[in-house]
Protein backbone atom coordinates (compact mmCIF):
# COMPACT_ATOMS: atom_id res chain seq x y z
CA UNK A 1 0.00 0.00 0.00
CA UNK A 2 3.03 2.57 0.84
CA UNK A 3 4.39 1.88 -2.78
CA UNK A 4 0.80 2.61 -4.38
CA UNK A 5 0.43 5.92 -2.53
CA UNK A 6 3.92 6.85 -3.61
CA UNK A 7 3.78 6.19 -6.82
CA UNK A 8 1.19 4.20 -8.39
CA UNK A 9 2.96 3.92 -12.28
CA UNK A 10 5.92 1.87 -10.11
CA UNK A 11 4.21 0.17 -7.55
CA UNK A 12 4.03 -3.59 -7.64
CA UNK A 13 0.32 -3.64 -8.37
CA UNK A 14 -1.26 -4.63 -11.95
CA UNK A 15 -1.42 -2.72 -15.11
CA UNK A 16 -5.13 -3.09 -14.60
CA UNK A 17 -5.09 -1.47 -11.28
CA UNK A 18 -2.81 0.94 -12.39
CA UNK A 19 -4.86 2.26 -14.99
CA UNK A 20 -7.74 2.78 -12.54
CA UNK A 21 -5.53 4.84 -10.40
CA UNK A 22 -4.05 6.91 -13.48
CA UNK A 23 -7.80 7.19 -14.39
CA UNK A 24 -8.66 8.72 -10.67
CA UNK A 25 -5.56 10.94 -10.50
CA UNK A 26 -7.42 12.57 -13.50
CA UNK A 27 -10.48 12.48 -11.65
CA UNK A 28 -8.79 14.54 -8.71
CA UNK A 29 -6.89 16.45 -10.95
CA UNK A 30 -9.28 18.06 -13.34
CA UNK A 31 -12.97 16.11 -13.36
CA UNK A 32 -14.40 18.59 -16.27
CA UNK A 33 -11.69 17.42 -18.42
CA UNK A 34 -12.62 13.59 -17.94
CA UNK A 35 -14.23 12.60 -21.32
CA UNK A 36 -14.30 9.69 -23.83
CA UNK A 37 -11.02 9.13 -23.82
CA UNK A 38 -9.84 8.57 -20.47
CA UNK A 39 -13.12 6.33 -20.12
CA UNK A 40 -11.81 4.21 -23.16
CA UNK A 41 -8.18 4.08 -21.96
CA UNK A 42 -9.44 2.58 -18.59
CA UNK A 43 -12.00 0.38 -20.27
CA UNK A 44 -9.10 -1.19 -21.89
CA UNK A 45 -7.17 -1.93 -19.10
CA UNK A 46 -9.79 -4.41 -18.34
CA UNK A 47 -12.50 -2.01 -15.93
CA UNK A 48 -16.39 -2.33 -16.63
CA UNK A 49 -18.93 0.95 -16.39
CA UNK A 50 -20.23 -0.68 -13.09
CA UNK A 51 -16.05 -0.62 -11.69
CA UNK A 52 -15.73 3.30 -13.25
CA UNK A 53 -18.80 4.72 -11.65
CA UNK A 54 -17.94 2.74 -8.50
CA UNK A 55 -14.41 4.23 -8.66
CA UNK A 56 -15.74 7.64 -9.66
CA UNK A 57 -17.74 7.65 -6.74
CA UNK A 58 -15.95 6.48 -3.94
CA UNK A 59 -13.38 9.17 -5.19
CA UNK A 60 -15.76 12.13 -5.24
CA UNK A 61 -17.36 11.34 -1.58
CA UNK A 62 -13.27 11.23 0.25
CA UNK A 63 -13.52 14.53 -1.74
CA UNK A 64 -16.19 15.66 -0.22
CA UNK A 65 -15.62 14.63 3.07
CA UNK A 66 -12.01 15.91 3.07
CA UNK A 67 -13.52 19.61 2.29
CA UNK A 68 -16.00 19.10 5.06
CA UNK A 69 -14.02 18.05 7.90
CA UNK A 70 -11.39 20.88 6.78
CA UNK A 71 -14.08 23.50 6.32
CA UNK A 72 -15.68 22.32 9.75
CA UNK A 73 -12.77 22.03 12.05
CA UNK A 74 -13.68 18.36 12.92
CA UNK A 75 -10.86 16.76 14.48
CA UNK A 76 -9.07 13.09 13.21
CA UNK A 77 -9.53 10.45 15.74
CA UNK A 78 -5.94 9.03 17.33
CA UNK A 79 -4.38 5.83 15.66
CA UNK A 80 -5.60 3.38 18.63
CA UNK A 81 -9.12 4.34 17.57
CA UNK A 82 -8.88 3.67 13.76
CA UNK A 83 -7.27 0.56 15.06
CA UNK A 84 -9.86 -0.87 17.20
CA UNK A 85 -12.04 0.46 14.89
CA UNK A 86 -10.67 -1.73 12.60
CA UNK A 87 -10.47 -4.42 14.74
CA UNK A 88 -14.42 -4.07 15.31
CA UNK A 89 -15.19 -3.98 11.69
CA UNK A 90 -13.12 -7.24 11.09
CA UNK A 91 -15.37 -9.25 14.36
CA UNK A 92 -18.67 -7.73 13.14
CA UNK A 93 -18.54 -5.87 9.90
CA UNK A 94 -20.81 -2.69 9.77
CA UNK A 95 -23.64 -4.01 11.52
CA UNK A 96 -24.01 -2.08 14.80
CA UNK A 97 -23.60 -3.91 18.50
CA UNK A 98 -26.99 -2.28 18.87
CA UNK A 99 -28.64 -3.90 15.91
CA UNK A 100 -26.60 -7.46 17.02
CA UNK A 101 -27.67 -7.40 20.33
CA UNK A 102 -24.01 -7.44 21.50
CA UNK A 103 -22.55 -4.78 23.99
CA UNK A 104 -19.68 -2.17 22.39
Amino acid sequence: MQAVLQDHHTAPISEKEKALFTFIEAVNRSSKDIGQPEVDTVKAAGWDDEAIYDAITVCALFNFLNIWVDATGVSDMPEAAYLAGGERMAKRGYVPPSMTGESS
